[in-house]
């Protein structure tokens, strides 16, 4: 049986938390622009329609990574710094981002 003894983990340490509000749009939005500073970020679909997320530029209802219903939740892969983009099933309410730097 192999011997394991991995190195303990060393997570990025963030003392900042950027408030922002995406207002929703049935047209593909920037939800973060891309930022190599980035630590982590959250989104709270603060909706009452689907929140369609995209680790990239440009969202779709069709080509999405994350699916967010209403009042959905989602955390930011550790280490992604890239550009996220949203698209909503219909235009109501917002999105609620931080971004921690």
């Amino acid at each position: 049986m192999p011997i394991s003894n991995p190195s303990a983990p060393n997570y990025p340490v963030s003392t900042t938390a950027t408030p922002t509000t995406v207002a929703s749009s049935i047209t593909s939005v920037a939800i973060l622009a891309a930022n190599a500073a980035r630590k982590g970020a959250t989104i709270w679909n603060a909706s009452t329609a689907t929140l369609y997320l995209d680790l990239d530029a440009a969202a779709t209802a069709a080509d999405y990574a994350a699916k967010l219903d209403p009042g959905g939740y989602y955390e930011v892969p550790y280490g992604f710094t890239g550009a996220l983009s949203g698209i909503w099933s219909a235009a109501n309410g917002s999105a609620l981002v931080r971004e921690f730097t």
